[in-house]
């Protein structure tokens, strides 16, 4: 469960970034900046993190504030599922990454396939929206949906990326050790519910 403390200082982040996009008094500007300040000491002051960091990655965005997406490819193959290795922490996930600006989620999910695991995919269908914070993932700053799609391999050979230094396929019952960040055990399985029943209807949340 995410802590109080940091669903207080993005809430706090949210409302004062709103604030900042829409107010025409100087006024209320100056009580929006306090706002984000407060915002900003919350986590420095319960974090490791360098304050630098947390004012360039957490309350430096503009305009009104909305969520963030991850976006995931869910391959499946002779009853198992494509998973990569990912650098940043060791841990495994379905291969995918933040929503990009121009492209649809179908392409996005294709593009980082392709970049994560070498293979060139197709999307078939949508499989859950899922808000993170109803899941047992790390606490973080941001608010994130989490988007899964479906996708059939059409071509390519795995091979690892940038972000990635390994790729394979894993039954459901041999998962390796998950990057709890991009996704959890739990997830993966509801993934391979969908398998297992194909006409099951997208999750939401």
């Amino acid at each position: 469960m995410t802590p109080k403390w940091l669903e207080w200082a993005k809430q706090i982040q949210a409302i004062a970034q709103t604030g900042l996009a829409y107010t025409k008094d100087v006024y209320d500007a100056e009580r929006y900046e306090q706002l984000r300040k407060i915002s900003i000491d919350i986590l420095d002051s319960y974090t490791t993190v360098d304050r630098e960091i947390i004012e360039l990655s957490f309350a430096n965005e503009r305009g009104y504030a909305t969520p963030k997406v991850d976006i995931r490819g869910v391959v499946f193959k002779d009853n198992k599922v494509l998973l990569v290795k990912e650098k940043h922490d060791g841990g495994w996930a379905l291969p995918g990454g933040w929503g990009d600006i121009g492209l649809s989620p179908s392409e996005v999910v294709v593009k980082e396939i392709k970049e994560e695991a070498g293979y060139e995919a197709k999307p078939i269908r949508l499989l859950a929206v899922l808000d993170k914070k109803f899941h047992q993932h790390p606490p973080e700053p941001y608010h994130i949906y989490k988007i899964f799609i479906q996708c059939e391999i059409v071509g390519g050979e795995a091979a690892a990326g940038l972000e990635t230094n390994d790729v394979a396929f894993f039954a459901e019952n041999r998962l390796p050790q998950l990057s709890l960040q991009r996704n959890t055990e739990e997830q993966i399985k509801m993934m391979f519910g969908f398998q297992r029943n194909p006409d099951q209807p997208t999750m939401v949340d």
